[in-house]
């Protein structure tokens, strides 16, 4: 959520700089409902003072010639009446404050100076590649194929158990699946510092509205039917994050790395918008599994926060040989709560091209302002709001697409990389 200070001190500005993300913030709309709760505010500031006055008139009265009842009931009698009018603008100051509460919910992060401008994807800046793209002396199959064949990948099943979007793992994919989880959780942990955490599959609707699912995403979240309003998390992100709801964390947590968690999660997403899109293999489906890394850090380190962030996320590519670009979003392309954000883009032979396999952001104090995430500054001993951060370290599926694509061979065989084979148990090959 924005700083609403920020915004009735310049709305025009943080309209314009809303608009690179091609959201046209209604200004004319908040300065109404701004007015209207600050004439309320100051009406109910008047009676208030008012009542206080009112109150001490007993006294007065009496000195009068009323008697001590007489005065009583009097004053009483003009203190419901001031009571009645308090209630009236005391709730049009809680209505009109939920109206701008609600307004404000709706608003996307705004987009730091240094995103360029840009409708779309075609408006991203290419900041680097590694690795070369492999050249093949036989035809190239997709992942579908290679897994079919290899009696791996089974989207009959999974079609005929759930629906559209879904695959069954069998065999050495399955292994291969697992095995990049663990892969990815070990260099994390073990080389990058990161602290691993286990988190629900189930969220509510408040830690959703924290992280901004909610209210702007909900058609593509899966809710639950039954008596707790529950979703299937879309991401590991929204638990992770919202570990540091309502906490006010001491400096000390929060070094110059600050806080970072990894976390495995199964997700969930409905993929609403995206009919006809990536319709064939595991490139877009309702349940996937990433390996998520999220940051809290103080906000003067956050911008080097995002930087090293992504650099954890792109040597698990480097470590898997995997040939990737980096991509800086332009503001019409960029995520709701985001202000600056990178994908990285892996390359998929069947596809002669990148396509994405991380999203790592920024967000700022956006997402901290809706959970009251905070860390107290020593400096002033106030609580302050702290930033948040995450990526994908990597998405699994689209990792295994990766692989299968780009390690296989002329017969249908597929090499395992090598940073692979301990988990796999010595296995070197999937035939």
């Amino acid at each position: 959520m924005l700083d609403v200070k920020l915004l009735r001190q310049d709305p025009e500005a943080i309209a314009a700089q809303l608009s690179k993300k091609k959201f046209t913030f209604d200004v004319a709309r908040f300065h109404e409902l701004d007015t209207e709760r600050r004439t309320a505010e100051t009406v109910n500031q008047s009676l208030l003072e008012q009542r206080n006055r009112t109150s001490k008139e007993v006294g007065e009265l009496i000195k009068g010639g009323a008697s001590v009842d007489e005065a009583k009931a009097r004053v009483s009698e003009s203190l419901k009446i001031i009571d009645k009018q308090l209630n009236d603008y005391a709730e049009r100051v809680k209505v009109t404050q939920k109206e701008i509460n609600d307004l404000l919910l709706t608003v996307p992060n705004t987009p730091d100076d240094g995103v360029p401008e840009g409708s779309d994807e075609t408006g991203n800046i290419e900041i680097s590649r590694w690795g070369e793209p492999r050249k093949f002396d036989f035809a190239i199959k997709d992942h579908v194929d290679i897994g079919e064949q290899l009696g791996g990948l089974d989207f009959n099943s999974a079609t005929k158990i759930t629906g559209s979007r879904f695959v069954v793992l069998r065999s050495g994919i399955a292994k291969l699946h697992r095995a990049l989880i663990q892969f990815m959780l070990d260099v994390h942990t073990n080389e990058h510092g990161y602290q691993e955490v286990y988190v629900p599959y189930l969220v509510n609707a408040e830690s959703l509205r924290g992280t901004g699912q909610l209210p702007k995403f909900e058609e593509d979240l899966f809710k639950l039917q039954g008596d707790q309003n529950y979703y299937l998390i879309p991401t590991a992100e929204v638990p992770v994050t919202n570990l540091a709801r309502d906490v006010i964390f001491d400096a000390e947590q929060l070094s110059d790395d600050g806080i970072r968690y990894v976390c495995h999660t199964p997700c969930f997403r409905s993929e609403a918008g995206s009919y006809g899109r990536d319709t064939r293999g595991m490139i877009r489906q309702h349940q996937f599994e990433k390996v998520e890394l999220v940051h809290f850090v103080r906000p003067q380190n956050s911008d080097a926060a995002l930087e090293r962030l992504t650099t954890d996320a792109e040597r698990i590519l480097k470590l898997l040989n995997l040939p990737y670009r980096k991509i800086l979003l332009c503001g019409g392309d960029m995520g709701f709560s985001a202000r600056r954000t990178y994908d990285l883009e892996v390359w998929l032979p069947a596809q002669d091209k990148y396509r994405e396999i991380s999203s790592c952001s920024n967000m700022g104090d956006f997402q901290a302002r809706r959970m009251q995430a905070r860390w107290r500054n020593v400096e002033t001993g106030k609580p302050e709001l702290l930033h948040t951060l995450n990526g994908s370290g990597l998405a699994i599926g689209r990792t295994l697409v990766a692989i299968l694509e780009n390690y296989q061979q002329a017969y249908g065989s597929v090499l395992v990389p090598d940073v692979l084979v301990p988990y796999m148990g010595g296995v070197t090959r999937l035939s």
